[in-house]
C-alpha cells in the first residue's frame, strides 16, 4: 500500500502544463499538493473553494476522533454543506489533435454520467486485468465516493452529430467522507499511454480529495508503476506501517 506524503511534497503552488501527444505518463516530475488549489479550468465556478491545513501524521489522522480521555466516544464531524464542496469539473477538454484527413479527436475528462461497465470491461481487457463480474463492477462504481473517466471522442469531417466516443481511462476513489480515502482501478488504454492522462486522473482526485480536508489517500500499486506514484508524492510503508491482507483458507 502507498500512501500521500503530503509534508514530503514541495510548499509552493502546482500548475497544471497544458498536456501534449508526446508528454511521458511516467513523469519525474513530482506533484505539488497547493494550498490555493486554483488550477486553470476552475474559472467557470462560482464559489470561493476552502483550503484546509494537514498537519497530522498517518496513525494521527485515522486515530483522531476516536479516543479521549480514555473512553471511546463518536464525534460528529463538522457539517459541510454541498455548497461548500467542489465537486469535479463536470467534463473538458484536455487534448485536441486533427488527424491529416481531417478528423478531430478529443481526449475528454469526464466526471459526470454512467460508466458503461461493458466498455469498463474492454478497457480492462486492453490492459490485461482479469475479469470481473458486471454486477460487482456496477456496484463498486456506484458505492465509489469519486469517479473520473476519459473519453476520445472523434469527430469526421462532414459527420456532425455521429461522433465516436470511445472509453480510454478511469480513476476512482472510496472514502469515509471523513479521514480516509483510498484510490483505485486507474487504468489508461495502451494506446494512449505516455501522454500523461493517468497522471491527470490521479491529481484529479488528489485535488479534489484535499478539498474535502481528507488528508490520508492510499492506493495499491503493483510492483512495476510504484515509481509512478512515488512521482505524484506517494510513499511505501509511510511511518513504518505495512498493509496487510486477509484471505479466506482455500
Amino acid at each position: 500500500m502507498l500512501t500521500l506524503n503530503l509534508n514530503a511534497l514541495p510548499s509552493s503552488s502546482f500548475k497544471i502544463i497544458p498536456f501534449h501527444a508526446n508528454y511521458p505518463l511516467y513523469t519525474q516530475t513530482q506533484l505539488s499538493i497547493p494550498t490555493n488549489l486554483n488550477y486553470p479550468f476552475t474559472n467557470t465556478a462560482t464559489r470561493k473553494f476552502r483550503t484546509f491545513q494537514l498537519k497530522a501524521g498517518f496513525w494521527e489522522s485515522i486515530k483522531s476522533g476516536m479516543r479521549k480521555n480514555n473512553t471511546t466516544q463518536v464525534i460528529d464531524p463538522e457539517s459541510i454543506d454541498e455548497e461548500d464542496e467542489e465537486p469535479l469539473p463536470q467534463e473538458f477538454v484536455l487534448v485536441e489533435k486533427t488527424e491529416p484527413d481531417g478528423t478531430i479527436e478529443q481526449i475528454i475528462f469526464s466526471s459526470g454520467g454512467d460508466i458503461d461497465v461493458y466498455d469498463l470491461q474492454a478497457l480492462c481487457d486492453k490492459v490485461g486485468w482479469p475479469r470481473r463480474p458486471l454486477a460487482k463492477l456496477a456496484a463498486a462504481l456506484k458505492n465509489s465516493y469519486m469517479v473520473a473517466c476519459l473519453y476520445s471522442v472523434r469527430k469526421s469531417p462532414g459527420s456532425e452529430g455521429n461522433e465516436q466516443k470511445l472509453l480510454i481511462g478511469m480513476a476512482r476513489a472510496t472514502s469515509d467522507h471523513a479521514f480516509n480515502a483510498t484510490i483505485w482501478d486507474v487504468l489508461v488504454d495502451p494506446g494512449y499511454q505516455g501522454q500523461g492522462l493517468g497522471k491527470t486522473l490521479v491529481e484529479k482526485l488528489i485535488r479534489a480529495l484535499l478539498q474535502r480536508d481528507i488528508g490520508n489517500i492510499t492506493l495499491f500499486a503493483d510492483s512495476k508503476v510504484v515509481e509512478f506514484y512515488r512521482n505524484l508524492g506517494f510513499e511505501a510503508d509511510p511511518e513504518g506501517i505495512k498493509g496487510m491482507f486477509w484471505y479466506p483458507n482455500q
